[in-house]
């Protein structure tokens, strides 16, 4: 199961990549755990300024800005 962090403050990018992934998610059938980082101190903990961040396993892998859904994608893919 991949462990899916999305970072940010509860804004309306964040919410839409938050849904995007678990879409993507069960659309590909791949097991996730996604929780939401809203807390300042824990995002900047990850290293990120820009939100929304994902972070999936303990890595940063997207930062500024709602990831396009052939990204997430490939996320996923390298789960599978």
């Amino acid at each position: 199961m991949l462990n899916i962090k999305v970072l940010g403050t509860g804004c309306a990018n964040c919410k839409t990549t938050l849904k995007l992934i678990e879409e993507a998610a069960r659309a590909r059938g791949v097991a996730v755990q996604l929780d939401k980082v809203e807390e300042i101190k824990d995002i900047m903990g990850y290293g990120v300024m820009s939100t929304p961040g994902v972070v999936i396993d303990g890595k940063v892998v997207h930062a500024g800005g709602v990831p396009g859904r052939d990204k997430i994608e490939q996320w996923l893919a390298g789960a599978g």
